[in-house]
């Protein structure tokens, strides 16, 4: 059973690393990029991400709110953080 709490620890704490650089990632960039690539306002970005975060701290994995709020990093960090990224880096050649 400890082996399982001590699972569930790190998951968690792993999460909660993604939530705060997801939030600090979210925080640096410029607000006309995200509707540039077609995704949600920076601040209704911020918004989940914040609340993902904070949904992480008060529910830890494995309960429900947690595996949303996992899903919401993971969506942030996987597809919007990326395309971010290409437009305001611009063309690489």
């Amino acid at each position: 059973m400890q082996l399982q709490a001590f699972v569930s620890l790190l998951l968690t704490l792993a999460a909660l690393g993604a939530g705060a650089f997801a939030v600090l990632h979210a925080v640096r960039q410029r607000s006309d990029a995200f509707p540039a690539v077609d995704k949600l306002t920076k601040p209704v970005w911020l918004g989940i991400l914040a609340v993902s975060t904070v949904v992480l701290l008060l529910f830890q994995l494995p309960s429900l709110l947690g595996f949303v709020a996992v899903i919401a990093i993971g969506v942030y960090l996987a597809d919007v953080r990326p395309r971010v990224d290409e437009i305001q880096r611009g063309p690489r050649w």
